[in-house]
């Protein structure tokens, strides 16, 4: 009897999904002493290649080179002159002459002068003096009310306000003044005392008219307070003083004057 031939065993079907063959079959991982000789042996084989530089978009760099360049700017420190002659300018106000400086005044013995803040006075002389290991030329004035004597310097008279005085045109003024209309401002009176004195100190005749007008309190008018009355009394004295030196009187008549143009305002 024929025995029945064996089945030959069928190889192992390959799995869906997952090659086969020698490429189905994981790479070996080779020893890390095979790698670093390998290594060793040719360092150029292994060395990692730089990426190279992205190459600049096409069109931007004639761009670049066809687009002119921006003209230098100019410095301060360095500022380039324009080129042909500098237009003339024309100023549209008309150029002021230069002052003149004013010509010194002559003081002599005798002379009645004007000290702001001392009233007059009279040149009684110039001496020589000394002061810090300089020479000085001063001007000697002295004050009989107020028995005081003052030494001013030449160069310094006029910036110091030491004057002759007032011509006749400018006394002329002050007397007209009085007879106006009181001007007295809305303000505190601290602070138009001090404007009063400012007036006085000064030494002009018209100033010094202007509080005496303002402080003027006629008959029927309210009295003037305790310092009203000493500005009032201080501005009198000084105007009447001058008006008295250029009328070649004394001050008491020159007092009844100036009340005469003020009850005439």
């Amino acid at each position: 009897m024929k025995q029945p031939a064996r089945a030959k065993p069928s190889a192992p079907k390959a799995e869906k999904g997952r090659p086969s063959g020698p490429a189905a079959r994981p790479a070996e991982a080779k020893p890390a002493r095979a790698v670093a000789a390998s290594v060793a042996k040719s360092p150029a084989k292994h060395a990692v290649k730089p990426e190279a530089e992205a190459p600049a978009p096409q069109g931007m760099a004639e761009a670049q080179a066809a687009a002119p360049l921006p003209p230098p700017m100019a410095t301060l420190s360095s500022p380039v002159p324009p080129s042909g002659p500098m237009p003339m300018r024309r100023d549209t106000h008309p150029s002021i002459p230069p002052r003149q400086p004013s010509k010194p005044v002559e003081f002599k013995a005798g002379d009645h002068v004007v000290y702001p803040t001392h009233g007059v006075g009279t040149v009684q002389g110039i001496e020589s003096m000394s002061a810090a290991g300089l020479s000085l030329q001063v001007i000697v004035v002295t004050f009989d009310e107020n028995r005081m004597t003052l030494r001013v310097p030449i160069n310094k008279a006029a910036s110091s306000g030491l004057r002759k005085l007032a011509a006749p045109d400018s006394m002329q003024e002050a007397l007209d003044t009085l007879k106006g209309r009181a001007r007295i401002k809305r303000t505190m009176w601290s602070r138009r005392a001090q404007e009063y004195e400012a007036k006085i100190n000064s030494g002009d005749p018209v100033a010094i008219a202007e509080v005496v007008r303002d402080l003027h309190r006629n008959a029927g008018q309210p009295d003037q307070s305790f310092s009203e009355r000493q500005i009032y009394e201080q501005a009198m004295d000084r105007l009447a003083a001058e008006l008295a030196a250029i009328d070649r009187t004394d001050k008491a008549a020159a007092t009844t004057k100036l009340l005469d143009h003020l009850k005439a305002g």
